[in-house]
């Protein structure tokens, strides 16, 4: 069965409300979360995801609040966390570490870590024991490909178009997925876009999906109550994770 990633702004809404959410969207066939940790320059979101990043940041969030959040959110399911690698960095790289696997999270997805970069940070994720993400994009070549992908582990990220989470701009993947799977049995989730409009298409050859623009502008809509938020988000949850698998 093909596995469905939902992502969410930590600190977007209340630690209770996210808990709750989360718990819905495990009954509801998600199979792993991201929280997503705010940043003032989410390069590589788009316009849904920036203003979730710019409310939790107007909000007063505190890595503190991440922690907190995660370590009751991975006794629920699969915890990653997502953010920029100044998020990291500034609070020392060992230190989250080491705060992420006492809290339960299995790892990070850090976008604008490149591979070489990762590497040397290697040793830090297996002391914690811990999975660093790789991304994949349409523009790697193949022997860019086999380098990212060949010591991976947990899944893949596949970026399934050159721009920003949201915009839904289509790309034939085909060529990629199939150098993906040349060099690594490691599962390859694609990113970007997917919705309930989207998710058949782009879940062809891979492994499964991951939501993100879809479900925060949910979140977003001050027009909905908390639970018709809840409702509307796993009801989507549901329709995608039907239409991957049929």
């Amino acid at each position: 069965m093909k596995s469905l990633v939902a992502y969410i702004t930590a600190g977007l809404e209340d630690e209770n409300f996210t808990l709750d959410l989360i718990e819905s969207l495990k009954a509801s066939g998600v199979d792993k979360i991201e929280l997503g940790i705010p940043f003032s320059d989410p390069v590589a979101d788009g316009p849904v995801i920036e203003k979730a990043n710019q409310i939790a940041l107007q909000k007063g969030f505190k890595l503190q609040k991440l922690f907190d959040l995660s370590a009751k959110s991975s006794q629920i399911i699969d915890t990653y966390w997502m953010g920029y690698f100044n998020s990291f960095y500034s609070k020392g790289f060992e230190k989250i570490s080491q705060i992420a696997s006492q809290s339960g999270v299995k790892g990070f997805i850090i976008p604008d870590l490149p591979l070489e970069e990762a590497l040397h940070y290697a040793p830090v994720f297996t002391q914690s024991n811990l999975i660093n993400i790789n991304f994949v994009a349409p523009t790697d070549s193949k022997e860019r490909i086999k380098a990212v992908v060949q010591n991976s582990d947990g899944f893949i990220y596949l970026v399934s178009y050159t721009g920003v989470t949201g915009s839904g701009i289509a790309t034939a993947l085909d060529e990629i997925i199939k150098n993906v799977k040349e060099f690594s049995d490691t599962p390859l989730y694609v990113g970007f876009g997917v919705n309930e409009k989207t998710a058949k298409k782009k879940a062809k050859g891979v492994d499964g999906v991951i939501v993100g623009s879809a479900f925060v502008e949910v979140l977003l809509d001050d027009g909905l109550t908390k639970t018709q938020k809840i409702d509307k988000i796993t009801g989507q949850a549901k329709k995608i994770k039907s239409i991957i698998n049929e």
